[in-house]
């Protein structure tokens, strides 16, 4: 920690040396990591995470302590046992570092929109994905996660809502490392910070895929110390979140009879006798008139995961490491029942990084990053003859009868005979997945990153140059195991015993395999400029990059996709007050023809610090900071929904193998050709033109921050097939720059951080709005606006605007009433109603209802506003946070055994809600929902605002209360720090939809979303 026989002041160190204890705080309390040094010698430490520091320096030297963002400040040691240091925030944080495109900069320079969160946050988050770990935390982004099935969870995110013409089109580009790779699945212990990006000033330089915002992730590296050990380890447990409830056998087979009776059916022609609801009710015959809770009986109530954690990292003068391991595991919700052929849902993930810097000279340095992750994810089999689709493994669960079978009685699944009921076709729940074997998907992911950079002081001041390649590579192995189970139904004798009958015997597991290749390299060679010139600051950057990518999803999986581009940028501020950013992209892209392949994506943006102008003084006692930001630039987008590739060239054709027939009486299949997309010459690229005006604040002695920013996009030449044709053209239509998107909202931050005797705290919030509008997607005119899906959100929703129940005087004289003034509107072509039936409205007074009746209803999927609210406080070694994140003005349409009681073929579930919320006499409007019915379902179920929720939520996201122990405990162990915490994740929701996660698609398709609670430990070495 010193260096021997140096003099300072000359006072001989090796004779007079004092140990010396230190704190470094501010007013908020302790500066971790604060730097200590002896003025004229090589002498210095850091202070640990309370802001302690421990050095040997003789009496009367000088002291310089620094810490990033605060003033340095010089004092003279005096011999004093026990030193206190306060340094004071720079009002400005010159030298506050902020990760920006391509590079790093002042945080006070900064003159476009983005925000950054911090790894200390991130691991607030007990998930397996990261995408679900940044929702509440970052304004301007938003996000829906629609499953938490293992390994499969991952949430779409969006930055400043949809700019395009589909939210699949609108999704931000993703870079760790400066290099555009997933970063869903990598360890958060990994990671340093997450900076989004969200103006044209901070994205331009990204000019072909800049349009939708980038998200920049950017992983920890080692820093001149002793080496660092740190050991974390996790165990949770997951709880579902919602799972709808059904009806039981009894309830089903009774609203079953109710319903025969409603549409006119006699009693003796029920389907079920008092006979059967009677043993329905008392559970008296179990085989032949079961009851089973499926959702119950397959569905766990917890299940366990683990996250664990080992990093080092250090350094020396000439190398610094950071080094990783991590492995997470998750159980799966669904049971896995003892026989020979299933196992049930898993996620195991195995994280590895190691990041090098070496200086290989005084003037030369190079990065070396190697990390990836090896996973394998387990899922049950589906299979039900014609699809294989694991999607609808949890349709069929949520539709299937409560009696359809008894389950497993003595180790036998046992289904119920179809011919006992007259309902249809019926299968078990346990036919989903029991008995027919599993699926594993194992993953290898590989990146690779060697930066060398050269100081070219020799040729100017602050000049350098580096190159950079990456490499990343993925393999994925998916293996089929396909089996059967036996399989009995329970059947009645002539004497009126039970019996069961074999109708389906073992089966062993099959065997199959395929597999999957990624691979993409990316190089960037760049000079960077960055001096000083007294009260002048430039900084400039000139850059070529390349990226190839290998085995694209297209018609053209053979060729790779690439890339190229030139990337600007020049900045100047003169006292760290007028600010200029001007930065460029240009890029070419495979997908246009020559004339239309490069495009020019430029932006600016100028800033001004208010604060800093002599006239602001008399304000600073309330307003200590103030900054204005403007920004104006246009990005671009060369994809399209269909991932089609060179649009350009003409008369393309498919190959086909044994598609095609010729004659009437043969079968055989021959080879042939199709004629695929037509080309267009003149196609070119997407842009998005993007305007930003942002205001910084930092009020009553910076405790107070306030950020608040307003955007316009306004996005044209969007990638479109055409979409009004005649109908006789048996042919592709090419891609033309045709549709028109206008977004615009704001976005508000505000964080309060104090300090009252020894507890700090801090309280902030974010809401973000952005609303979309199509201005042209090449649609036909149609005679009513309300049907134009021009004018209206992305994705928006339209259907039939419900009118009321039909009444009974209503439905008997519906004949008399119908398409006649005063009357009723005619319901359709073959509908007669009956009380309780859905009346749709007239909307354009032709007394019909048809296609022209149908309307915008309800939001998109998609949240308009944003909502996150964080809170914390620190106490000694005590610390709580919590984050609350909210969606608001977003719907869901509810579908499939959601919307349809008993299902279309009556052979499905019934959820309570809709035997509580059904019409009847005495209910009349004041219902939810239609009487329960077998007639009319192609009438009553139609999309309509009857069957759109609100799916606006508040979410408890994560709450988080840890303890570190105190030194004199730490230090007996010899440990540096030691945490205990417990936490979790979506614990509570606040909603109106109830019958289904307000995240989650209401089709009963996708597995349920989780809660988890956690129990984590920390060790430092």
């Amino acid at each position: 920690m010193y260096a021997s026989g140096n003099v300072v002041h000359g006072v001989n160190q090796q004779d007079k040396l004092i140990d010396v204890q230190g704190t470094v705080s501010d007013e908020m309390g302790a500066i971790v990591g604060a730097s200590v040094k002896v003025v004229g010698s090589k002498a210095g430490t850091i202070t640990d995470i309370n802001g302690v520091f421990h050095l040997k320096v003789p009496a009367g030297a000088r002291l310089e302590i620094s810490s990033v963002g605060y003033e340095p400040k010089v004092i003279v040691f005096r011999g004093e046992s026990n030193l206190q240091v306060r340094l004071q925030e720079s009002a400005v944080a010159l030298d506050d570092v902020q990760v920006i495109a391509y590079g790093t900069t002042r945080k006070v320079t900064v003159t476009g929109a983005l925000s950054s969160v911090n790894s200390q946050e991130l691991l607030k988050s007990p998930v397996a994905s990261m995408s679900n770990a940044l929702t509440g935390k970052i304004s301007g982004l938003s996000s829906v996660q629609t499953s938490g099935q293992p390994g499969a969870d991952n949430a779409q995110l969006f930055i400043r809502g949809v700019g395009s013409l589909s939210t699949s089109l609108s999704q931000p580009l993703i870079l760790v490392d400066g290099v555009e790779r997933s970063f869903t699945q990598i360890d958060p212990n990994e990671v340093e910070n997450i900076t989004v990006l969200k103006d044209a000033s901070a994205t331009a330089v990204f000019g072909v895929r800049g349009a939708n915002g980038v998200i920049l992730v950017t992983t920890k590296r080692g820093t001149k110390n002793k080496p660092r050990l740190n050991f974390s380890s996790s165990v949770g447990v997951q709880l579902p979140s919602r799972v709808p409830e059904f009806a039981n056998s009894y309830e089903w087979a009774s609203a079953f009879n109710k319903a025969q009776l409603h549409d006119g059916v006699a009693e003796n022609m029920l389907a079920f006798t008092e006979d059967d609801l009677e043993k329905f009710r008392t559970h008296s015959s179990p085989l032949t008139h079961p009851d089973v809770n499926w959702t119950d009986l397959m569905i766990r109530n917890a299940a366990v995961q683990s996250q664990h954690n080992f990093n080092i990292s250090g350094g020396t003068d000439r190398v610094k490491y950071f080094a990783s391991l991590g492995v997470f595991t998750q159980e799966g919700l669904f049971k896995v029942f003892e026989n020979r052929n299933d196992k049930g849902f898993k996620y195991n993930r195995y994280n590895y990084r190691v990041n090098l810097d070496i200086n290989v000279t005084k003037t030369t340095t190079a990065q070396i990053n190697l990390g990836g992750y090896l996973n394998n994810r387990r899922e049950p089999n589906y299979n039900n003859g014609s699809s294989s689709s694991i999607t609808f493994l949890f349709r069929d669960l949520y539709s299937t009868v409560p009696f359809s079978g008894a389950g497993l009685v003595d180790g036998k699944r046992i289904r119920m005979n179809n011919n006992q009921f007259k309902v249809g076709n019926l299968q078990d729940g346990l036919n989903i997945y029991y008995g027919k074997g599993y699926n594993t998907t194992a993953n290898n992911t590989l990146n690779f990153d060697f930066t060398l950079t050269q100081r070219l002081d020799f040729l100017t001041k602050g000049l350098d140059f580096h190159v950079k390649a990456a490499y990343n590579s993925g393999v994925t192995i998916v293996k089929r195991r396909e089996g059967r189970e036996p399989l009995y139904e329970a059947v009645t004798t002539p004497e009126g015993d039970v019996a069961l009958k074999l109708v389906q015997t073992y089966q062993k597991l099959g065997f199959s395999e395929s597999d999957g290749l990624s691979k993409n390299w990316y190089v960037e060679g760049a000079f960077n400029y960055k001096r000083n010139f007294g009260q002048h600051h430039v900084s400039a950057l000139a850059m070529y990059n390349q990226t190839m990518k290998y085995y694209p999803s297209s018609t053209y999986e053979d060729i790779p996709r690439s890339y190229v581009g030139l990337v600007g940028r020049a900045t100047y501020d003169y006292m760290t007050k007028y600010l200029v950013d001007f930065s460029m992209g240009y890029n070419g892209s495979e997908n246009f023809a020559k004339g239309h392949r490069f495009g020019f994506f430029p932006a600016g943006s100028l800033g001004w610090i208010a604060s800093e102008e002599p006239f602001f003084k008399p304000l600073r006692s309330a307003i200590d900071y103030l900054k204005f930001r403007v920004s104006f630039g246009k990005v671009g987008n060369d994809i399209t929904t269909d991932s089609s590739r060179f649009l350009y060239l003409p008369d393309t054709y498919v190959i086909s193998s044994g598609s095609y027939s010729f004659g009437t009486t043969t079968s055989t299949k021959v080879p042939g050709a199709s004629e695929g997309k037509l080309g267009n010459p003149d196609v070119t690229w997407e842009t998005a033109t993007k305007q930003n005006y942002g205001v910084d604040m930092k009020l009553l002695g910076d405790r107070l921050s306030v950020n608040f920013d307003y955007f316009i996009e306004h996005r044209r030449n969007i990638l479109i097939s055409r979409g009004v044709i005649p109908v006789y053209l048996a042919v592709q239509l090419p891609t033309v720059n045709l549709g028109k998107v206008n977004n615009k909202g704001y976005e508000l931050s505000l964080r309060w951080e104090d300090k009252v005797k020894d507890v700090r705290y801090y309280i902030g919030g974010n809401l973000s709005y952005a609303k979309n509008k199509i201005i042209f997607s090449d649609e036909i005119t149609y005679p009513y606006e309300w049907m134009q899906r021009t004018g209206k959100p992305v994705g928006q929703s339209f259907g039939y605007v419900f009118d009321g129940f039909f009444t009974e005087e209503e439905a008997a004289k519906y004949d008399q009433l119908r398409g006649k003034e005063g009357g009723i509107a005619d319901q359709g072509s073959g509908f007669i109603p009956l009380a309780g039936d859905v009346k749709y409205k007239d909307l354009n007074g032709d007394l019909k209802i048809d296609e022209k009746d149908v309307r915008d209803i309800g939001y998109p999927n998609y949240p308009l506003y944003s909502l996150g609210v964080n809170m914390g406080l620190s106490w000694k070694g005590l610390d709580f946070s919590v984050t609350f994140a909210g969606a608001f003005q977003t719907s869901r349409l509810l579908s499939l055994p959601y919307r349809i009681p008993f299902g279309e073929m009556n052979n499905w579930s019934l959820m309570r809600y809709m035997i509580d919320d059904a019409w009847t006499p005495e209910k009349g409007d004041a219902a939810t929902a239609p009487a329960i019915s077998l007639r009319s379902k192609s009438h009553n179920y139609l999309d309509s605002d009857l069957w759109l929720r609100n799916a606006s939520y508040v979410r408890l996201k994560n709450i988080e209360i840890g303890y570190s122990f105190p030194k004199r405990i730490t230090r007996s162990l010899r440990l540096n720090t030691l945490r205990v915490a417990v936490s979790g994740y979506n614990l509570l929701t606040f909603d109106n939809l109830k019958v289904s996660d307000p995240e989650a698609n209401p089709d009963g398709r996708t597995y349920p979303l989780i809660k988890v609670l956690n129990f984590g430990l920390n060790i430092g070495f």
